[in-house]
């Protein structure tokens, strides 16, 4: 059974049917996570040890050095340089600019706009990964490159990436899983990944009403679907806060109910990376549990067919 812990009347808080609740008060709450974070047996193939996989039932993430190697990085990185600077891409509703630059933030449904990115997806180092965490056949909910050039690219607040998923996406349970690429040296001063490790295991739940096309807004700056500050000092206090650094080329997998969040980088270094989200096919999205309406569908996939 979920647990909720707060001041928020669950009868209240929770419709019929949904057991991660969310801007539906005006009160947060912390709800127990009730699947696993591993849903494969630890003996199954895959590119994963049983350690590994140990490690990010625990923690809700997994760091992969040297996951590509450094040829494969620069043309990658070649290819990034060629997405941005397309006019066509730029032009495109799945760019994204800075909010307070011309500067490109993200680029969504890659893996289709880029035939290189697309063959990424099917790549056994990162698929036969995916399908031992989640036990399952796989489908591609999101992709995007994420752009943070120097002296000036813009953070991502705290936030559970399922919570959105689901509000907005209408994405059941937490069973997806998120691999983050650097094609850059992650530094903890160049804007790199935080993840609270543990945090995975508690949902937690989101003051405010969703506005109609809400993502035109969020994904330059998200504000629906963030913590309040309370709950993030908890969360805090409780699991402490590590830094995703390493060099180019290495990956990091984890849990789409992980806080995290990354800082604004003023550095002159560089950070991007490739970010594709595989979820279960046996978590195919529904109607939004917390939006009028889904989100686009080169935000959040609504064809679930399994990647192969």
């Amino acid at each position: 059974m979920t647990a909720v812990t707060g001041s928020t009347d669950l009868d209240q808080l929770r419709p019929t049917g949904d057991r991660y609740p969310t801007r539906v008060s005006g009160t947060p709450a912390f709800i127990d996570r009730a699947e696993p974070t591993v849903w494969a047996d630890r003996a199954s193939a895959g590119m994963f040890g049983a350690q590994e996989l140990d490690a990010h039932a625990r923690d809700g993430f997994v760091q992969v050095p040297d996951l590509l190697t450094a040829d494969e990085v620069a043309g990658y990185r070649r290819e990034l340089d060629r997405l941005a600077t397309d006019p066509a891409v730029r032009a495109d509703e799945r760019c994204v600019v800075e909010k307070s630059s011309d500067e490109v933030r993200s680029i969504f449904e890659v893996h289709l706009i880029s035939e290189l990115i697309g063959r990424l997806v099917h790549d056994e180092r990162v698929l036969s990964r995916a399908r031992q965490i989640l036990g399952s056949d796989v489908y591609v909910h999101q992709s995007r490159i994420n752009y943070k050039p120097g002296f000036g690219g813009g953070g991502f607040y705290w936030h559970s990436d399922f919570e959105t998923w689901h509000a907005e996406d209408g994405m059941p349970g937490p069973r997806a899983v998120s691999c983050s690429i650097s094609l850059t040296d992650n530094h903890e001063y160049n804007g790199c990944l935080m993840i609270m490790p543990g945090s995975h295991r508690t949902f937690v739940s989101c003051v405010g009403e969703t506005p109609a096309d809400n993502h035109l807004s969020s994904l330059t700056e998200q504000e629906i679907g963030t913590p309040d500050p309370e709950s993030i000092s908890k969360l805090s206090d409780r699991h402490g806060i590590a830094m995703m650094t390493g060099a180019a080329g290495g990956a990091t997998f984890f849990d789409s109910n992980c806080m995290h969040g990354s800082g604004n980088n003023i550095t002159p270094y560089p950070r991007s990376n490739i970010f594709l989200v595989f979820n279960s096919v046996e978590n195919a999205c529904l109607a939004p549990y917390s939006a009028p309406a889904p989100r686009p569908e080169h935000i959040g996939a609504r064809d679930f067919s399994p990647v192969r």
